[in-house]
């Protein structure tokens, strides 16, 4: 059987690769396998701002009445917004329509259990099957038995509360920019961190429906960086499209990128006595810079498999509490179950606030090592992952770099691009071994 899901959900180009038929069936296998046993079945609906969201969600919508399960719909919301409102609201499933970081002309879809956790390979399998092999058998009730659609309009409103009542706090005195990717964070984060007492300077947070992460956002930090040296911030802060992730810039305008966040919040917790275990979860993409901070610190690191899915599931085997990834993506497992861009920009400010630090003091806590990322577009992941030559390169630029740096290679989740990444003291010697090898693999 194939599999239709990746890392993250299912993604694709809108109407092309993920269609309305395909949501529908989704939506048809998701209800039947989440929801069905339950009596009153719900399932949550979020989006971000893509002008293929609407399509794709009356056509999920759809499938899962269709099954009998009743929908919630939550409009524009961020993706933790919908893992925490699943439990709130006690849904028996929630489901996310977007793309995160992509391109505008994608899009994708997410399911949440209704504890607020990722499905497992072993459900996405289940589900898959019903999409692609066994329709057939997915019930088909009529009459009184079909479900309802129910409009929600307040979910991004319960979600700010939500955050309010973690952050006691307040920011006055503060002056904060803030990138919202004109996607699901526009609607929420300006306004919460206004309520505040910040001086909030907002960008990116006009939604038209095909401007959602177009040079702006945590994937396009130069605008954010600008405004923060022409105001004089003390802070600036980026999401994505989603909203499920957040990376900040210094003072000083330069970036803070998720290991910094992990290490200057871990390191906060840790001398509060919150830190349990002592354990901080990373992947295997987290900078050597953060395993050592962490050593230094005497915090345990673990390294996981890239995407959060993988650092809650570590999470929750290890009894940590805090883990994340470089890209923004950190999850505070006290708070909530999946990456939350908003919560970890409010945790990051708590620590800035009653540190009396600047910003740049924090993020120089932990040496950042240099890392070159080269993306290669591929036909077939599989078959690059497997070329001899290629793997024979890598193993010649490993026994080069020896003791002083690593190699790491993997296939991307949802993109058809296969990642080369080295570690290192010595950018220029770094930067030549990914180049030689991404011209291998090309």
């Amino acid at each position: 059987m194939s599999r239709i899901f990746g890392t993250d959900g299912i993604r694709g180009i809108a109407n092309k690769e993920l269609t309305p038929e395909l949501a529908f069936e989704l939506g048809r296998s998701v209800a039947y396998v989440l929801a069905s046993q339950y009596e009153e079945p719900v399932i949550t609906i979020g989006k971000d701002t893509r002008i293929s969201g609407d399509m794709l969600e009356a056509a999920l919508a759809a499938g899962i009445c269709s099954s009998g399960v009743d929908v919630y719909l939550l409009g524009v919301v961020p993706t933790p917004a919908i893992a925490y409102l699943t439990r709130h609201l006690k849904a028996h499933a929630g489901a996310v329509i977007s793309a995160s970081h992509n391109k505008m002309e994608d899009n994708g879809i997410k399911f949440f259990n209704k504890y607020g956790y990722k499905l497992s390979d072993e459900i996405e399998d289940e589900i898959s099957s019903f999409v692609l092999e066994r329709k057939d058998e997915l019930p088909r009730p009529t009459g009184k038995n079909v479900g309802r659609i129910i409009l929600l309009d307040k979910g991004k409103d319960i979600y700010s509360s939500f955050l309010k009542k973690f952050f006691s706090d307040n920011l006055n005195g503060m002056k904060i920019v803030v990138d919202s990717a004109n996607g699901a964070a526009s609607g929420v984060m300006p306004k919460l961190l206004k309520d505040l007492g910040a001086e909030v300077i907002s960008l990116s947070d006009e939604p038209n429906g095909t401007n959602i992460n177009d040079d702006c956002g945590s994937t396009h930090m130069e605008n954010l960086r600008d405004h923060v040296i022409q105001y004089k911030a003390d802070i600036g802060i980026a999401h994505d499209g989603d909203a499920d992730r957040m990376l900040a810039v210094d003072e000083l305008g330069r970036l803070v990128d998720g290991d910094k966040i992990m290490a200057i919040c871990s390191k906060y917790l840790k001398d509060k006595g919150k830190l349990t275990d002592n354990k901080l979860v990373g992947t295997v993409m987290s900078n050597l810079g953060l395993r050592k901070f962490c050593q230094e610190e005497g915090i345990e690191f673990i390294a996981t498999n890239v995407g959060d899915r993988y650092v809650l599931e570590e999470l929750q085997k290890s009894g940590g509490i805090i883990g994340g990834e470089q890209s923004g993506h950190v999850i505070f497992k006290e708070f909530n179950t999946t990456g939350d861009g908003p919560l970890t920009a409010l945790f990051l400010l708590k620590v800035l606030k009653e540190s009396g630090k600047k910003m740049s003091q924090l993020a120089d806590m932990m040496k950042t090592y240099p890392q070159v990322l080269v993306n290669v577009k591929v036909k077939d992941k599989d078959k690059g992952m497997e070329n001899k030559v290629f793997i024979d390169g890598v193993k010649e630029a490993e026994a080069l770099l020896g003791d002083r740096g690593r190699i790491l290679v993997r296939p991307s989740g949802t993109e058809p691009l296969i990642r080369i990444m080295a570690e290192g003291e010595d950018i220029e010697e770094i930067e030549e071994l990914v180049s030689k090898l991404a011209r291998k693999l090309r």
